[in-house]
């Protein structure tokens, strides 16, 4: 009977020792008190909100990482782009030099439009006439109004190692005119035929 009483005071004396905090009991060395099988003890008011680390990792929200960022779209590569301008009205009929309204009408008509470029990789320069004489005078005056729009165009910057010219002679009309028309009234009714068409590829600038 003496022994068993001695061991029932050693474990009342232990209780009292022991004091909760946060739930669970602890020893005066704040060291939570744990069963033979390794649980925690806790208290009759412990909630889950109580839970630490230590005795109830399964109950403590694990930190959840933030989702990486999606790298940034790469931004697609510049396109190439091609324009063709036709201008037509620049050459009286058998001529090859440009008057100061043809200059002018180049300025609008095709300079402006190069300057939509940041860079220019060619510019061709298409020359033509009307069906009016041979056609081999007709190339060689074709050729010669491509010269004059390329000497052109290099006047006022254009890179002359950009620039080829081609004459297509009297072979693509834009414009049929009847055939009862002769002297004056067919030469301005083919006026359109007499003109140069730029082509022109590069990179836009936008």
């Amino acid at each position: 009977m003496a022994c068993v009483l001695t061991v029932g005071l050693a474990a009342t004396a232990g209780v009292a020792a022991a004091q909760s905090k946060d739930g669970h009991w602890v020893d005066a060395g704040q060291t939570v008190w744990k069963d033979g099988s390794g649980e925690c003890w806790k208290s009759g008011y412990w909630t889950p909100a109580m839970a630490i680390e230590e005795c109830d990792p399964d109950l403590l929200k694990k930190p959840t990482r933030a989702a990486p960022r999606p790298a940034p779209a790469a931004k697609p590569a510049p396109k190439a782009k091609t324009l063709t301008i036709t201008s037509t009205q620049l050459f009286a009929f058998n001529k090859s030099d440009l008057s100061s309204d043809a200059k002018a009408r180049l300025d609008r008509e095709v300079l402006s439009r190069l300057n939509e470029f940041a860079t220019i990789q060619f510019i061709n320069v298409y020359g033509h006439t009307d069906r009016i004489g041979s056609a081999q005078y007709n190339q060689k005056l074709s050729e010669r109004r491509a010269n004059t729009v390329k000497a052109y165009l290099v006047s006022k910057g254009v890179a002359a190692s950009k620039v080829e010219t081609y004459g297509y002679g009297k072979t693509s009309p834009t414009k049929s005119c009847p055939g009862n028309l002769s002297g004056k009234a067919l030469i301005d009714c083919l006026a359109p035929n007499r003109r140069v068409v730029v082509e022109a590829k590069g990179m836009p600038k936008n």
